[in-house]
């Protein structure tokens, strides 16, 4: 029986926390796994099946840090502050603990969507990644979110130029709102320039993706992103898992199939 995660604050720069939950094994950890939440609203809605996945993982052997990264979650600061290097430098802040467990069993970064952009930097030591519905493009990532303010003012008749209004409004520096999250500019910029490219020494990737359709294929972008793994020594592995988009809908959903192939892919 695995006991209820440990929830705790790590200390970070500038006498700040962020939130962490920890799921323990039962016995010598298998690996350790260290899980990058996706962004903005997407983090709310995925928080259930992470926690399930996280459980899942670590009733198979795995020890599970999940973190709030900084302006997110419950973590100090506000989202409209943070910064990709600030979320960088939680990332080694996981690592780093994630060190102090089991420090010769194998390393795994979790990441879903633009988590796994976040996740795929040389962080100076060996490990493998879990890529869930992976984003290869910070640029698209930034487009999708800005689509969101861009689709609420249609019904009201007033997004005309509103994208090329956002656009401007970051490249002089200043912070936009949509869905009510502050989107400051250095993250912007940070986010659109981030390539999901392998860097550090090769490992294993595990990459899984959910449709609901039954004749669904990899797209050419990720086809092309995962060559790119391949061709630097990656060893890649690609599966499409049954499921609906959960961190996307307007409810709560759960992909349970994925839970399943994830726990496969880390035995």
């Amino acid at each position: 029986m695995i006991p209820h995660p440990d929830v705790f604050f790590l200390s970070a720069a500038g006498g700040e926390q962020r939130l962490c939950l920890f799921h323990a094994p039962v016995g010598t950890p298998r690996s350790r796994v260290l899980y990058l939440h996706p962004f903005a609203e997407e983090m709310n809605k995925s928080r259930r099946m992470a926690a399930l996945a996280c459980r899942a993982l670590a009733e198979a052997g795995h020890a599970v840090l999940q973190i709030d990264l900084r302006g997110c979650g419950d973590s100090s600061a506000d989202f409209g502050d943070a910064t990709w290097t600030d979320w960088q430098a939680d990332v080694r802040l996981g690592l780093d603990w994630l060190d102090t467990k089991a420090p010769a069993a194998p390393l795994w970064l979790w990441g879903l969507r633009a988590g796994c952009l976040l996740s795929a930097a040389d962080w100076g030591r060996p490990l493998n990644y879990l890529f869930w519905q992976p984003m290869t493009s910070g640029k698209l990532a930034l487009q999708q979110f800005l689509r969101l303010k861009l689709a609420a003012e249609m019904a009201s008749g007033t997004s005309k130029g509103l994208m090329d209004g956002m656009k401007t409004e970051l490249a002089a520096g200043h912070t936009v709102e949509i869905a009510g999250y502050r989107l400051g500019a250095r993250l912007a910029s940070d986010l659109e320039a981030a390539r999901l490219a392998p860097t550090g020494a090769p490992g294993r990737v595990e990459w899984l993706e959910v449709s609901t359709r039954e004749d669904a294929a990899l797209t050419p972008v990720s086809e092309q992103a995962i060559k790119s793994w391949q061709d630097a020594g990656w060893t890649v592995r690609t599966q499409l898992v049954p499921g609906p988009g959960f961190w996307a809908t307007s409810e709560i959903e759960l992909a349970p199939a994925l839970l399943t192939r994830t726990v496969e892919a880390l035995a």
